[in-house]
């Protein structure tokens, strides 16, 4: 049976060439960018609630990582540093094998560092801490949204919830819908290349994890301020367009989690340029609504208000 130190040895010690000491002592040394402010975030996975023990130690490892560089993207951070702290209830070196595959790859394509963690026994559970650097004041917020600010999102929403309400039998997929759907559940895909983009255009901004109206309601409480959506503006994928008139997958759209999109809002006058960022890097970009100058958050639909039974994910809720 291997001892912790040999897991950490095997499966997560890599070379760190941008950090002083990485992974080996009681802490890591780091040297920040001179003139940056440090962005840190810290996400928690737990089996059963966060992912499914049938799920692939791959996609465990790739989400685990995913949803802090999630957070990075959201306050326009590049990623630099991660702390990983892993409850494990058995030392299964084939999982383990898999979740760092999942893990680095991801790791590697944003240029991300593993210098540190700590590994236990115990239910499944996985912790990531992350480290970013911004430029002082071009850090993108909750709390800078105002009134005549549109409301913009990224990529499609609610395929993760949808892929969830089909999984627990709450909504019936084909078995091809369902595999389109799957993929935005167990490999999100952060949106940092966005962020950095926003940087100095966006007002505020959120990652869209707990659904979105509860994060937009995260940036209108910041910010003291309300919005208007139009549920036609919103960015949806061909399977949720089929199934849309059904209440729970509305619910997924408006208020399931899960999405790892980014939730911004912008003056106006940056329209084309915000337009000009989606064609630059690829990656689609709805107007869905306006910063109101009040407080609350109205969905509309056909001119109508729409009456709103889910908000979004609340763990103790």
């Amino acid at each position: 049976m291997p001892s912790e130190f040999d897991l950490i040895r095997r499966f997560f010690t890599r070379e760190t060439p941008s950090a002083v000491l990485g992974v080996g002592d009681d802490a890591a040394l780091l040297a920040p960018t001179p003139g940056m402010q440090l962005a840190v975030s810290t996400d928690m996975l737990v089996e059963g609630q966060h992912f499914a023990p049938q799920d692939g130690p791959g996609t465990v490892g790739h989400k685990a990582l995913a949803v802090n560089l999630s957070d990075m993207a959201a306050m326009g951070a590049t990623p630099r540093w991660v702390t990983l702290a892993l409850a494990l209830p058995g030392a299964d070196e084939i999982w383990l094998r898999g979740f760092a595959g999942g893990f680095f790859s991801l790791a590697q394509k944003f240029g991300v560092e593993l210098v540190g963690g700590d590994t236990t026994r115990g239910p499944l559970n996985i912790c990531v801490q992350i480290i970013g650097e911004v430029p002082p004041g071009l850090a993108l917020r909750r709390d800078g949204a105002r009134g005549g600010d549109e409301i913009w999102v990224s990529g499609v929403l609610g395929d993760a919830a949808l892929a969830l309400a089909h999984l627990q039998r709450r909504v019936e997929l084909m078995p091809l819908e369902a595999a389109s759907c799957l993929p935005r559940l167990r490999v999100p895909q952060p949106r940092v290349a966005l962020g950095l983009a926003l940087r100095g255009v966006a007002s505020s901004a959120i990652d869209i994890s707990d659904g979105l109206l509860a994060d937009l309601g995260h940036i209108l409480e910041c910010s003291g301020a309300g919005a208007e959506i139009h549920f036609e503006a919103l960015p949806l994928s061909e399977v949720a367009s089929r199934y849309i008139e059904q209440e729970a997958v509305q619910n997924c759209v408006l208020a399931g989690g899960d999405d790892y999109e980014l939730c911004f809002t912008a003056p106006p006058e940056r329209h084309a340029e915000v337009l000009s960022i989606a064609q630059r890097i690829g990656l689609p970009l709805a107007c869905i609504g306006i910063i109101k100058g009040t407080t609350g958050l109205s969905v509309l639909r056909a001119g109508q208000t729409m009456t709103i039974k889910a908000t979004g994910f609340d763990h103790f809720a």
